[in-house]
């Protein structure tokens, strides 16, 4: 099974609360992270992007650095794992985007990919005069679907000139391309984002599901399969699940107990607020799911949440979720989370048996 990690690109990580570890994101953060990363063998490392936050006690996501520019600098300082970068469709045009990569491509030597977001939080873009209005909740992947196909035009022949609805390009052009083909990644829950994803992109990211039920996820990997093979395509599926622990149980599972005692609801109001804003799509989405009232304090991520041995059972299981090729992993605290995971979890965990000769080159 192979293990990424969502990078703290944003304050507070994942967890929408006041007694949480609270953090700022900084560049040191992260590069920390994905440092602790790379040594352990994980396989890759993700950025999102979020352009306004949730506001509240905690500030949550109110400070966030930009994914591509922190990518480019990772990529400079990392030598193996792969990085994606989050893409905001509706604040960068897709030529540009598609020229950010390929840049990105040349500093990693080929180990970059890109993550495609259609934009949810509307204040993001209305903020900057980008929001095309409500009815962009129903045309949303219609435009992702132009914005794709213009990058993939540029990355694979060096020119675009795709006349669409959205975009008009006139003999656009791309050098140099990237030197292996650029993969995309979407986080498509719903019907609608799984056949965009099985049409456009080579991997899709699914919420993991519960408290300590690790192949609750099965029945979404199950849909985007089958979607996957109408398509005539196949893509790796990937769940999110968040990692909490500790030397015993108990420890472990007075952290998440805290952390919900913290609970910041005045900015689970702004994210539900925000979230409910959508009357377009149906209730299958992934902002749907994450804004459910059940585990909103981490955003619905599934947990993983236990003694050491306990995580290492947990995502064994994981790893027996039939289609599943892996996890995106997060963490309440993400230095000190990483080292622990590749010091005493991972070496438990019978799917990542494979990874130990890579941590003992690296010491």
């Amino acid at each position: 099974m192979e293990v990424g990690v969502f990078i703290p690109i944003g304050r507070n990580g994942w967890i929408v609360s006041t007694t949480s570890p609270q953090y700022n994101p900084s560049f040191e953060l992260n590069k920390q992270t994905t440092l602790n990363a790379e040594r352990y063998g994980f396989d890759f490392a993700l950025s999102m992007i979020k352009l306004r936050g949730f506001g509240g006690q905690s500030g949550f996501w109110d400070q966030n650095l930009e994914s591509f520019t922190l990518m480019a600098g990772l990529a400079a300082v990392t030598s193996r794992i792969k990085l994606f970068a989050t893409v905001p469709t509706l604040a960068i045009p897709p030529a540009i985007a598609a020229r950010m990569a390929s840049t990105i491509d040349s500093i990693s030597n080929g180990r970059f990919g890109l993550n495609i977001v259609t934009g949810w939080q509307r204040p993001e873009y209305s903020q900057m005069g980008l929001w095309p209005g409500d009815e962009y909740f129903a045309r949303r992947y219609d435009y992702a679907a132009e914005y794709v196909q213009i990058m993939r035009d540029l990355w694979e022949t060096g020119v675009s000139n795709l006349k669409g609805e959205f975009f008009q390009m006139e003999d656009c052009r791309l050098s140099p391309r990237p030197q292996v083909p650029m993969k995309l990644i979407c986080a498509g829950q719903s019907d609608a984002g799984m056949a965009f994803t099985a049409k456009y992109a080579d991997y899709n990211f699914c919420f993991g599901k519960g408290f300590n039920t690790p192949t609750a996820c099965a029945d979404t990997v199950q849909r985007m399969q089958a979607i996957s093979t109408r398509a005539g395509r196949t893509i790796g599926n990937y769940g999110l699940f968040m990692v909490i622990t500790g030397e015993t149980d108990a420890e472990a599972e007075a952290k998440w107990d805290l952390y919900k005692d913290g609970a910041d609801h005045e900015a689970l109001r702004w994210m539900t607020a925000q979230g409910s804003a959508d009357t377009k799509s149906g209730a299958d989405t992934n902002v749907k799911h994450m804004i459910d009232a059940r585990s909103a304090v981490n955003l619905n991520i599934g947990l993983i949440v236990g003694s050491h041995a306990t995580c290492a059972r947990l995502l064994d299981e994981v790893a027996t979720v039939p289609g599943l090729a892996g996890v995106l992993l997060t963490f309440d605290e993400f230095v000190t989370g990483t080292e622990i995971f590749g010091e005493r979890i991972q070496p438990l965990m019978k799917c990542r048996q494979h990874v130990a000769p890579m941590v003992k080159a690296a010491e």
